[in-house]
């Protein structure tokens, strides 16, 4: 087995620390990835400090992954060396099951995901992209096109395809009003990948600190959710809502911003329950719903559509040695809008 260096979660109440561990070997269709740069996920925080209640450690965190092929098995035929590939948020899928459901894979029983899980083998634990090297079966790489960096490039992986999906799946697009609530690492990419689509984009967020950004990137309106009156204005606006915040928010408040046959789907995962009246609901026939990555097949259009559009996150690079203090910075939403991690300072 390749040994790999990387950084990692040893406790829910412990900063990570470097981490040296052994890589599976690859198999005939694995493909050998050196890594370059990892996006930095809340949800990666979540999982380091056990907030969701599942973690298993040691952990490598990171499914932003973003590097070049170094080795392919002998059965790869879609990979080459020095190939600029991608790996998200899981490595398989469908384990123990006859086909695998290519469109709704990331829902389906048998996902494992590319850290703080185990292989199809129930034993090999995933280790994720905080580190220098990863094997992955040729199914679950993503291929970059070549006019998307690598760094900017990484964040789209999660932040990207999370957004993505739910605006494809509820017709994002002309004659539509969308709204982003929070303008964040996944909410900024709501807004380009909305704007793109040819959506009218709402921007609501806590303040308007960010407002000249969100702007920028795309939207055509912008409101501070602090001031009561947004609420009163907004009343029955929007086709569709996508909530990006891993807070507590009230969302009835935002489910009353739905037109007739509105949906509000939610991305971001708070780490306390939130009630939800049914009269929120029942007036106006609205659906609260949620939604979470995308398969390999829509992740790869989505990098594709990335492509096309010139779309990529807005970035600040970091040392992997800042990674605690980048994890605090998330917390008090200091970054506009995603840390990417540059895995060459692990050297």
């Amino acid at each position: 087995m390749a040994i790999a260096k990387g950084y990692a979660a040893t406790d829910a109440s412990k900063p990570l620390t470097p981490f040296t561990f052994e890589r599976r070997e690859p198999n005939a269709d694995d493909v050998v990835i050196s890594v370059k740069y990892c996006g930095l996920c809340h949800s990666d925080i979540h999982q380091a400090r056990n907030e969701w209640g599942n973690s298993k450690y040691p952990m490598v965190p990171g499914h932003e992954v973003a590097g070049v092929v170094t080795a392919v098995g002998e059965s790869v035929t879609r990979f080459k060396v020095g190939d600029h590939v991608g790996v998200g948020c899981f490595v398989n899928s469908c384990v123990g099951h006859a086909t695998r459901n290519v469109d709704l894979e990331q829902y389906m029983p048998g996902l494992v995901q590319t850290y703080n899980d185990f292989e199809a083998d129930g034993t090999t634990p995933t280790y994720g992209g905080y580190s220098d090297s990863i094997v992955v079966k040729e199914g679950y790489v993503l291929s970059f096109p070549e006019n998307v960096p690598l760094d900017s490039g990484a964040p789209l992986l999660c932040a990207g395809i999370t957004l993505y999906s739910p605006l494809r799946h509820w017709n994002a697009g002309p004659g539509k009003k969308v709204a982003i609530v929070g303008m964040g690492g996944l909410g900024h990419m709501g807004v380009k990948l909305g704007a793109a689509m040819g959506a009218d984009i709402t921007v609501l967020s806590q303040s308007l600190s960010k407002k000249e950004d969100g702007l920028k990137l795309g939207a055509k309106e912008y409101y501070a959710t602090s001031d009561a009156e947004t609420f009163k204005k907004l009343a029955g606006t929007f086709d569709l809502i996508i909530c990006t915040v891993g807070t507590v928010i009230d969302w009835n408040a935002y489910l009353n911003l739905l037109k007739i046959d509105g949906a509000m789907v939610l991305v971001g995962v708070p780490e306390h329950p939130v009630p939800v009246h049914a009269f929120s609901v029942i007036g106006g026939r609205k659906s609260l719903t949620g939604s979470g990555i995308g398969s390999i097949k829509e992740t790869q259009e989505m990098l594709d559509f990335c492509g096309e559009h010139n779309i990529v996150a807005e970035i600040e690079m970091i040392d992997i040695k800042d990674i605690n203090e980048a994890y605090e910075r998330v917390l008090k939403s200091d970054v506009r809008y995603r840390f990417v991690i540059d895995i060459a300072t692990l050297a």
